[in-house]
């Protein structure tokens, strides 16, 4: 298109743009070419185009949330442009200078590729901006003065070669014809070459007459047709010289001829022959160039003048020019001779002489140029890197096939003519592979074919998509219990596959609760290096498990965490004796009763005792140590069930006293020594041993029910009884004893301290054959509590009934430890009032009624 006539401000500040727009649809990414026009000598900063307008419509399909940047992967001139990140705006960075970016090349463009960052939207748009030509370059001649002889008898209509002048610039705006002085002997003959360049002939138009005019000065002048048009001249300087009455003739007026661009120097590429029919040395021939040739022809070839031989001197390359116009003349040696002029047109023929040239750029270097880096957490068809191939042969041999070589890990995906993306084909993980070595292979499709081969390294960069891993879901450590606060128990170590801070694990313990404590009072750990310690001295008898969660914590962003479960085993020391609980000790002594007819074999008592530890710590040995000399008694050292070694009724005394030690099987033994003071009796009835409650053969919960349940059933029985007498019984007050009124007057008794019974205090026990047990509860687990023991019942009748079938046990908190009560079964039945105070008031013959009125 041309601009037309303008200003050359105009031409400073007019833009093409965007002339032919479309789309090579691929599989994921849009490859779009966009295509603009800018004059060159533009001024710095002068905008092209802005990609975001020109592409809304695609940039319209992506989330509007997504932040688009644009990257530029320049290559070779695209230096002259630069593209802004925020809104694609192309600018000149540079001045350009068509004639020296692209020289007498019709097609001048700047190409590159832009892409839209993030990667997962990712858009392919490559860009050709076409510099246009502005006529900032007049047409040259190369010599000023430009010398011709002519002989007077040249014919009308001879033709001589003219110099041609020289327009760097293209299309209108190069050269487009030639001018000569107006006269009446000459004119010049514009022509075009092959390649569309314009070549000038001078015309003889009458016949020349040396004594009339022996010289002429024309004025010789070359054009363009740019506006304004520019000129260049020379001065044409022709010399009529004497008559040479033959020239010489060339066989023919124009040859062409075919030359492979691979020919070897000193390549025949023609014999010309020229004729003279004049004799000696006017017939003599001489070959030329004739004068007006380009050094570059007579850089590249040569004609040897005698022989007219043209011969190849320097490799021609059809990639760089494919066809050469040279002007030879044959010139005799005779006086002012008239030479002859040939033209040889020499059309370079393509051969298969070039590799495709690979060119790779890759999206995320690092400083180097063959390396790409690539997370490790893009998704499949991430970009990679751009690949170009060029090659400078035409037709097959410039056609060319291009492959990768990636283990099926990437992709080579085309997007528009020779331009190809590398995209990823899989999911990559870091941690499995963290490099890829990948070939690129171009091969044409000449005979033979030429192939290029480029490697170029993938770099997979971490990400933390690893969360720091145990060995194991569950650890137990073993400690035994009385360390050290502060000692080693274990580590326990994750393992994080990832780099960096993304691998770098920290350590934590999970808040809980051990027994209402925090555990971080128990353990603490190592956070760098997962060493675990115990912040205080273990006692197995009170925690023998700790079970905490550890956590791991890598140092990605976000980080990455996991848990398992640690087990503490505290291990038993033999650290507590035995303790004996049966038979109830003071200071270490029982009165134990037993039958004096039992006889050799029979159980006469059973000593238990327990022991906190555990295992071999807690098995237990029992042994008479004292009091057994003539041999009465046999212990079992397991059940600790002492039995008589022979008839008691032999045993020559009422009562033996029998030392027993316990022991323990530990490493260091521990023990406990009871001394059994065993009464014997004719009758056990009224001398049965009360039992721990441990002892029991029935629960003790179920025990607490029954009891519960018996005094609840009494206590109704009692309020119904009391109901019934409170109506009969009101008339005699002043022998009635009032439970309440007793307690009343012991708040005010100066010796008895005033202390109130809690039902924390109140234990019930099962009574038997109406022996009532007071138990003293001592606060120290080690201490054996004294048993003080109270008869309740006549020996009179032992079918007599009970009259209660449970008591109650006041903690020895309240009550003296020697407290001990008899009640006698007797008709009418005994009552028994119980103060807060610990008094025991007997209750006969009470006026109910009184004491209903009391209340």
């Amino acid at each position: 298109m041309r601009p037309g006539k303008m200003s050359g401000l105009f031409f400073a500040t007019r833009m093409w743009k965007l002339l032919v727009i479309w789309t090579l649809a691929t599989q994921l990414v849009t490859g779009k070419t966009l295509k603009y026009q800018v004059f060159e000598e533009q001024k710095v900063g002068t905008v092209i185009a802005r990609l975001r307008d020109d592409v809304a419509d695609i940039l319209a399909k992506l989330p509007s949330s997504v932040s688009l940047r644009f990257r530029a992967m320049q290559r070779g001139s695209s230096s002259f442009l630069v593209v802004r990140e925020q809104d694609g705006e192309i600018s000149i960075r540079t001045k350009i200078d068509r004639e020296k970016l692209c020289e007498k090349n019709l097609n001048c463009s700047i190409q590159f590729d832009v892409l839209t960052l993030p990667t997962e939207h990712l858009q392919l748009f490559h860009v050709e901006v076409e510099v246009l030509d502005i006529n900032d370059n007049a047409p040259q001649f190369a010599r000023a003065v430009i010398p011709i002889e002519i002989s007077e008898s040249a014919a009308v209509g001879a033709r001589i070669p003219l110099d041609s002048a020289t327009d760097p610039d293209v299309g209108e705006n190069s050269l487009y014809t030639y001018a000569l002085e107006p006269n009446n002997f000459f004119k010049v003959d514009v022509q075009s070459r092959t390649d569309g360049a314009k070549y000038a002939e001078l015309v003889v138009l009458r016949e020349l007459d040396r004594e009339v005019r022996s010289s002429y000065e024309l004025q010789y002048t070359a054009s363009d047709r740019g506006v304004p048009p520019r000129t260049g001249s020379t001065l044409l300087k022709i010399s009529v010289a004497d008559s040479n009455d033959n020239s010489p003739v060339f066989d023919k007026s124009s040859y062409v001829i075919n030359l492979p661009e691979n020919s070897p120097v000193g390549t025949l590429l023609i014999d010309m022959n020229a004729t003279d029919l004049d004799e000696g040395t006017n017939a003599k021939i001489v070959y030329s160039f004739s004068s007006h040739v380009s050094p570059k022809i007579m850089e590249t070839f040569k004609i040897n003048s005698d022989s007219g031989h043209l011969t190849l001197i320097r490799r021609v390359d059809y990639e760089a020019t494919n066809s050469y116009d040279i002007d030879v003349q044959a010139q005799d040696m005779g006086p002012n001779s008239m030479p002859a002029h040939c033209k040889i047109l020499v059309k370079v023929v393509d051969v298969n002489d070039n590799k495709p040239d690979i060119s790779i750029t890759l999206m995320s270097s690092q400083g180097n140029g063959d390396a790409a880096y690539i997370s490790e957490a893009s998704p499949l068809d991430t970009f990679v890197a751009l690949v170009r191939v060029e090659d400078l042969d035409s037709g097959l041999n410039g056609e060319v096939e291009c492959k990768l070589h990636g283990q099926g890990y990437f992709k080579l995906q085309r997007t528009y003519e020779n331009n190809y993306m590398i995209l990823t084909n899989v999911s990559l993980d870091r941690e499995k592979r963290s490099e890829f070595s990948l070939t690129v292979v171009a091969e044409d499709q000449g005979t033979p074919s030429l192939s290029t081969i480029k490697h170029f390294t993938v770099h997979v960069t971490d990400e933390n998509d690893n969360a720091p891993r145990f060995e194991k879901g569950r650890y137990e450590i073993f400690k035994s219990e009385n360390n050290a606060p502060g000692a080693y128990l274990s580590s326990i170590i994750a393992t994080d596959p990832d780099l960096d801070t993304n691998g770098q694990v920290s350590y934590s313990i999970l808040e809980n609760s051990v027994h209402g404590s925090s555990i971080s009072t128990y353990v603490t750990i190592d956070p760098s290096n997962g060493a675990i310690y115990a912040l205080r001295t273990f006692d197995r008898e009170d925690v023998s498990r700790i079970s905490f969660v550890v956590q791991a914590k890598d140092a990605g962003k976000p980080p990455l965490m996991s848990n398992t479960t640690v087990i503490l085993n505290i291990l038993d020391e033999n650290d507590n004796p035995p303790v004996i609980v049966v038979p109830q000790l003071w200071n270490f002594t029982a009165d134990v009763p037993a039958l004096k007819f039992t006889e050799a074999g029979h159980l006469v008592t059973a000593v238990r005792a327990t022991d906190r530890d555990t295992g071999v710590n807690a098995e237990l040995i029992c042994s008479i140590v004292s009091g057994n000399e003539q041999g009465f008694f046999l212990i079992n050292p397991r059940t600790c069930e002492i039995l008589a070694n022979i008839s008691l009724e032999n045993f020559p005394q009422e009562t033996a006293e029998l030392t027993i030690m316990v022991r323990d099987q530990g490493s260091e033994s521990l023990s406990a020594k009871a001394v059994l003071k065993i009464t014997l009796y004719e009758n056990m009835e009224n001398h049965v041993q009360v039992m721990d409650q441990g002892e029991s053969s029935l629960d003790v919960s179920l025990i607490i029910i029954i009891s519960l349940g018996a005094i609840c059933a009494l206590l109704l029985v009692i309020m119904v009884v009391f109901a019934a007498r409170c109506n009969r019984e009101k008339k005699d007050t002043r022998n009635s004893y009032n439970c309440r009124v007793a307690e009343s007057t012991h708040q005010h008794h100066p010796k008895k301290p005033s202390r109130q019974i809690h039902k924390g205090d109140i234990t019930l026990v099962p009574t038997v054959n109406g022996t009532l047990p007071i138990r003293a509860h001592h606060r120290s687990p080690s201490a054996t509590p004294p048993m003080e023991r109270a008869q309740i019942g006549s020996r009179q009748n032992h079918h007599s009934r009970q009259s209660l079938n449970s008591l109650v046990t006041i903690s020895s908190n309240h009550i003296p430890e020697s407290f001990a009560l008899e009640l006698a079964h007797a008709t009418p039945p005994v009552e028994v009032c119980i103060t807060r105070y610990g008094q025991v008031q007997p209750e006969g013959q009470w006026p109910w009624g009184q004491r209903g009125g009391g209340q």
